[in-house]
């Protein structure tokens, strides 16, 4: 479905001006380097502006993409497959461009027997992030029950970027949430550090019970579950800027987060619980905007990287390699920039930074990497609409 996309004159101004920009550069099918090779994935299939990859967990493989303006595309994983199928369309709901739009999916760990599964998208008339529920369909697997929307959470956004988006279930059985800092730049309301809004954090809730008049439950270890402070009890860490993309580890259940900086420094970091990851206090590993700054209690990046050059300038969060055809790479946490498509391994012991090397490169804008239901790692290509697979050439 759908063929390269050309970006218009506003979107390439967007890009220059903001956080997803990206050099548009016409896509090659299969990128190499000495180890590592980016070969095309679904080669008779493209997408439009996708930004997440998944599957369902339920035993029958297939592949779901997020399209940003506001659909989710359902195939059958296969090299030879030729065509997609409309699996969720809400794009008259969702309020898309920019960094705005259909941002994330989960699928519930008993999906397979509830159906249920969880989106993050942005609407307006006020601009807000809104967290769903939706069904699969009765009678069609790769169809969703447009009206089976049921909305747990909605909070307001002050501008139109940092929206987060991403949603992952972790071991613990409950769904987690990035929800940036609400916008602009230099985070002006300090978002990231009131602990009495949702913006600029990484958030907990279960789904399975309620908790008071929410339509969803507070797990009872959240770091301010019932405090008395007015704290949001939602919130498992906070102090992030725009978690754009994070991932649990499936072996050990880490939670890794990739957090785009403002004008200076790129930070990956292992979210822990009640964890202040330092935004706007520190940007990376700096103070931000000072010479001098309090760090008692912050989290610091297990990896941070300057921006400028051909290195990068907006991070794209990864995922911990788990990918039994890629034993090099085992362990290792693979990550990118959106803007030079850059792709690292970033070797690690006890939560610190070992070895970084590049592996790869895509062009297009990287938005996202994916992983299927064998733990094959895949990138996406936002402006050309391709996926990519990372392979061995060795």
């Amino acid at each position: 479905m759908g063929t390269l996309k050309i970006l218009s004159l506003a979107w390439v101004l967007f890009l220059i001006c903001c956080d997803l920009r990206t050099d548009i550069q016409s896509p090659t099918d299969t990128i190499r380097n000495d180890e590592y090779e980016l070969d095309r994935a679904f080669p008779n299939l493209t997408f439009d502006m996708p930004v997440e990859l998944t599957s369902a967990e339920d035993n029958t493989g297939r592949i779901f993409v997020i399209e940003q303006r506001g659909t989710i595309q359902v195939f059958a994983n296969a090299d030879d497959v030729k065509q997609s199928a409309v699996f969720l369309d809400i794009e008259s709901e969702v309020s898309s461009g920019g960094e705005k739009g259909l941002l994330g999916l989960a699928f519930h760990p008993e999906y397979e027997t509830n159906g249920y599964f969880y989106v993050n998208y942005t609407r307006s008339a006020p601009l807000e992030t809104v967290i769903s529920r939706f069904k699969v369909s009765a009678s069609n697997p790769n169809m969703a029950d447009p009206k089976s929307e049921t909305i747990l959470l909605r909070f307001n956004q002050p501008y139109g970027n940092h929206n987060g988006g991403k949603l992952a279930f972790g071991n613990d059985g409950f769904l987690y949430i990035s929800t940036g800092d609400g916008g602009s730049g230099g985070d002006p309301k300090n978002n990231a550090q009131d602990r009495s809004v949702l913006l600029g954090k990484i958030l907990r809730i279960d789904v399975n019970n309620t908790t008071g008049n929410f339509a969803y439950g507070i797990p009872a270890d959240n770091p301010y579950a019932g405090n008395k402070e007015g704290y949001r009890e939602e919130i498992y860490a906070y102090g992030m800027r725009n978690a754009w993309r994070f991932s649990f580890d499936r072996q050990t259940g880490t939670l890794w987060a990739g957090d785009v900086g403002q004008n200076k420094i790129e930070e990956v970091d292992i979210i822990e619980k009640g964890g202040n990851y330092g935004w706007r206090i520190m940007e990376g590993n700096e103070c931000y905007k000072t010479n001098t700054c309090k760090t008692d209690g912050l989290k610091e990046p297990i990896w941070y990287y300057e921006q400028g050059g051909d290195t990068g300038q907006s991070v794209t969060g990864g995922f911990v390699c788990r990918d039994k055809h890629l034993p090099g790479l085992e362990g290792k946490y693979i990550y990118g920039d959106y803007v030079t498509g850059n792709i690292w391994a970033l070797t690690h012991a006890d939560n610190k930074a070992i070895k970084n090397e590049r592996i790869a490169k895509v062009v297009g804008g990287l938005s996202a990497f994916g992983e299927d239901h064998e733990k094959n790692l895949y990138v996406l290509a936002y402006s050309s609409g391709k996926i990519y697979k990372i392979v061995s050439v060795k």
